[in-house]
């Protein structure tokens, strides 16, 4: 069973993709995930302290779990008026 991960805007500029499957690991987390996307991914990395998470289309935290077959969005901070 995979997570799909879906990237936005920068994230997924600087990935080349928007969309990443990730194998799931019993004990997941939105952390886990997110450190496993970023070993990836490099690129990624300097977006980790401002990005927010939704699970399943809803918001939440990075300690929250994940279950097998989630989708996980990671949303960089956006600007505009």
């Amino acid at each position: 069973m995979n997570v799909t991960v879906l990237l936005f805007a920068s994230l997924a500029d600087r990935a080349g993709t928007r969309r990443i499957e990730i194998g799931y690991e019993p004990g997941d987390t939105v952390r886990s995930v997110c450190e496993r996307v970023m070993e990836a991914h490099p690129a990624l990395l300097s977006f980790k302290p401002a990005l927010l998470y939704a699970l399943n289309e809803e918001y939440v935290r990075p300690g929250d779990p994940v279950p097998p077959g989630a989708t996980l969005a990671l949303i960089p901070p956006v600007s505009g008026g």
